[in-house]
């Protein structure tokens, strides 16, 4: 393939703008282009999300192809004819609905070079993974944001590996290295408590009903412990009922979804991921930036960022026990577990930054376009 003029025309596809982690790592990547080398526009397969006024504001034209109600196949043909007028000379699409959308729509636009992210283990159901092997034939290369998710998708998805490449997530670190700590009395925690913080949507998959179980061991000899969940979800109104039912709403706290997540790290003391799967959790990745002692369970991503006992505490996925004994630690040994969160400090500072990301991607997107 002739190597395009510049700057080249390079299409993001993702399903939603709302800001999650997968959201917030295509709106790092793409601020972070070269204007003179890539010219990009960003389109979303529903309506105008939280991260569009982001992206807008640094240059990013953005299209929301179905403004309203659910995402139909005019949504498709939308994306068919704004393919066409954009012509870009890539397309990188993110999340799996985004994923099958984009391949589709770029062979009929005629799209020279797809990539797709797959950013998660999923494991929920087998069809996704069905659906992303028989449509292979339209992408050019896979994305994976860690190993585990790499092997993951070569074993039980059985993609080719020669069309899987690995590009881990990265953090901004001086965001939450200089982040100014929040108040915790707005939860109605108190001054001198303990906090342990849980980031992430309130879904099955992150697993928070775990955290009722732990504490209802752990407060009964610790009662200044608290515990903040920061994050919506389709579980947040059977967790809050189930805390009152269990007597825990005076130690157990729901923020909501926040845009002040850097500060709210600084002021925990603690940071709990007890997910059943993942891919390269942004919420572990900030989590560490911020410093913090933290215990993640061992699924796909974490163990590539942690180091059992030296930058954190890795644990089996839902186990209770284990769980109750991580936090005891923890919290029993604050000089210990200061040091572990200054070693996962400089884990991300120095491997996991978004320009490393950035030229990742620009190696495969430059290799892609001279094949």
């Amino acid at each position: 393939m002739t190597t395009p003029e510049l700057p080249i025309r390079i299409a993001y596809c993702i399903t939603e703008l709302d800001s999650g982690g997968a959201e917030r790592a295509l709106v790092q990547l793409v601020t972070r282009l070269n204007r003179k080398e890539w010219e990009p526009q960003v389109f979303c397969l529903s309506g105008h999300g939280a991260l569009v006024e982001t992206l807008e504001e640094a240059g990013v034209p953005v299209v929301c192809l179905q403004p309203t109600g659910k995402v139909s196949p005019l949504t498709l043909l939308r994306f068919v004819k704004a393919l066409r007028q954009f012509r870009p000379h890539i397309l990188h699409t993110y999340l799996f609905h985004a994923n099958i959308a984009g391949r589709i729509a770029a062979f009929f636009a005629r799209v020279p070079v797809v990539l797709s992210g797959i950013r998660v283990a999923e494991k929920r159901s087998k069809q996704p993974l069905r659906i992303d092997r028989w449509t292979q034939w339209l992408v050019d290369m896979n994305v994976c944001v860690s190993r585990d998710v790499a092997q993951f998708s070569i074993k039980e998805a059985k993609l080719s590996p020669r069309k899987i490449v690995t590009i881990p997530n990265g953090v901004d670190a001086q965001k939450f290295i200089h982040a100014t700590a929040a108040d915790f009395s707005q939860f109605e925690i108190p001054p001198e408590s303990k906090t342990v913080i849980i980031v992430g949507r309130l879904d099955p998959q992150k697993n928070p009903q775990i955290i009722l179980e732990v504490a209802h061991r752990l407060i009964k000899e610790q009662p200044d412990l608290h515990f903040l969940f920061v994050g919506d979800g389709i579980l947040k109104e059977e967790l809050m009922n189930a805390v009152v039912q269990q007597n825990l709403n005076a130690h157990i706290h729901f923020a909501g979804s926040r845009n002040d997540v850097p500060s709210l790290l600084k002021e925990a003391d603690c940071f709990v991921l007890p997910s059943l799967w993942e891919g390269m959790p942004n919420a572990l990745l900030e989590a560490m930036a911020a410093g913090l002692p933290l215990i993640t369970t061992r699924v796909e991503g974490t163990a590539e960022l942690i180091e059992d006992g030296l930058n954190g505490l890795l644990i089996e996925p839902d186990s209770v026990e284990e769980l109750t004994l991580a936090l005891q630690s923890i919290l029993e040994a604050p000089e210990a577990s200061t040091a572990m969160g200054e070693m996962a400090q400089q884990t991300v500072t120095k491997g996991f930054t978004w320009d490393t990301v950035l030229s990742s991607h620009e190696e495969i997107y430059h290799s892609l376009l001279t094949r």
